[in-house]
């Protein structure tokens, strides 16, 4: 599927809010009221202390996700030469039509012509198999080594990482 890949705008925030939020809760991920559904429905910080991107498909958008560089305040995992991207979402009525895979895609060919990248890292709740299969599909690995768990919590998280 085509997709367009572009920095987004506060007028865009609404729409990327409810994607965001919306995703979240369709793949059974968080309950509405789970502390981190704040985090991910705060697109003005997030565009302040990282860059939000969207995906659009026939003039509608459709998918949205965070990008952030190592010691910026949303990386969680990125090293020196790192993107981290963060955040994925796609509108659930577009799911399962190839946008998850537009949107990696385009977020790889976005970090191959940022100077001194030469890596993705993605950090991912063991339970979110769908999203595991994305990413290696489109070439990233384990990285077990840097796993962590989310800080107060049992939850571990993977690292993946796409070397470019």
């Amino acid at each position: 599927m085509r997709i367009s890949f572009r920095r987004s705008v506060p007028s865009d925030f609404p729409e990327v809010r409810r994607i965001t939020r919306d995703a979240y809760l369709h793949a059974g991920h968080f309950a509405a009221d789970h502390p981190y559904m704040g985090v991910l429905e705060d697109v003005e910080h997030r565009a302040e202390h990282a860059q939000v991107w969207v995906g659009e498909s026939a003039g509608r958008m459709v998918a949205a996700v965070t990008l952030t560089f190592a010691e910026q305040p949303y990386s969680e995992i990125a090293q020196d030469g790192e993107l981290e991207f963060r955040m994925l979402a796609v509108d659930p009525p577009h799911q399962g039509g190839g946008l998850g895979q537009a949107v990696v895609r385009a977020v790889i060919e976005h970090a191959r012509q940022l100077p001194g990248i030469k890596a993705i890292s993605i950090t991912s709740a063991t339970f979110m198999e769908r999203a595991h299969c994305l990413y290696e599909s489109r070439g990233f690995r384990r990285a077990p080594e840097r796993d962590w768990y989310v800080p107060g919590e049992d939850v571990l998280l993977w690292v993946f990482r796409l070397e470019l």
